[in-house]
């Protein structure tokens, strides 16, 4: 009997670049739609630069509905002088921190506490007010992981989204509680996690998490 032959698909998962600038006041930001400033469009095109170096350019980018996403996959795009194809998905959109939206953080800090701060960067623990779903963010990354590995097995499919979106990803691992125990799950911006699929396997493996490409 032949064994399957095995096939394996890439995930790359980046978060966009900043959107603050030094001397800006720095709020929480989810649905507002920022453009990236200086650095952000720096970030997006070491994502590029190491994509190059590394043999790791996308076959299809996928982003979120927002400028800061879109600007970071256009700067590595055209680091990488490749033609991926591009698409916006909504379900790759940064929460709403509903009461703390454009909050500085001292003022989040106060209204919510710190423990529920650690809460929601260690555990994905979502604070009170906050307008998120967890369980729907988990199902439309397994339903998304699941996709690319069969509609496009043995490709590099990158996404550019945000924090509050990526730091669920690890669900596709089947195992959250056991990832989130050795990896801090918020990324920083313009950072890297790299998955690997093999069509023999359930779930997807961690190459990288939280990456920084200029560091690298």
């Amino acid at each position: 009997m032949n064994k399957k032959k095995q096939v394996k698909t890439t995930l790359i998962i980046a978060r966009h670049g900043n959107t603050f600038a030094p001397g800006d006041i720095i709020t929480r930001v989810g649905k507002t739609d920022l453009p990236l400033v200086d650095s952000g469009l720096e970030q997006g095109r070491n994502i590029g630069a190491y994509l190059k170096k590394h043999d790791l350019i996308p076959d299809i980018i996928f982003t979120s509905d927002l400028k800061r996403t879109q600007q970071t996959a256009e700067q590595a795009v055209n680091e990488m002088h490749a033609k991926p194809f591009l698409e916006s998905l909504s379900i790759f959109n940064e929460i709403d921190y509903g009461p703390d939206e454009n909050q500085p953080e001292e003022k989040v800090v106060a209204r919510l506490g710190s423990d529920a701060i650690k809460a929601w960067d260690d555990d994905a623990a979502v604070p009170d007010g906050w307008n998120v779903n967890p369980q729907k963010i988990i199902h439309n990354w397994r339903q998304f992981s699941k996709l690319i590995h069969t509609e496009y097995p043995g490709s590099i499919v990158m996404v550019v989204t945000s924090n509050g979106i990526a730091r669920f990803a690890p669900h596709i691992t089947g195992d959250f509680d056991g990832f989130r125990s050795q990896h801090k799950i918020k990324i920083a911006t313009g950072a890297l996690c790299i998955f690997e699929h093999e069509n023999s396997s359930e779930n997807w493996h961690c190459v990288h998490w939280n990456m920084k490409p200029e560091s690298a």
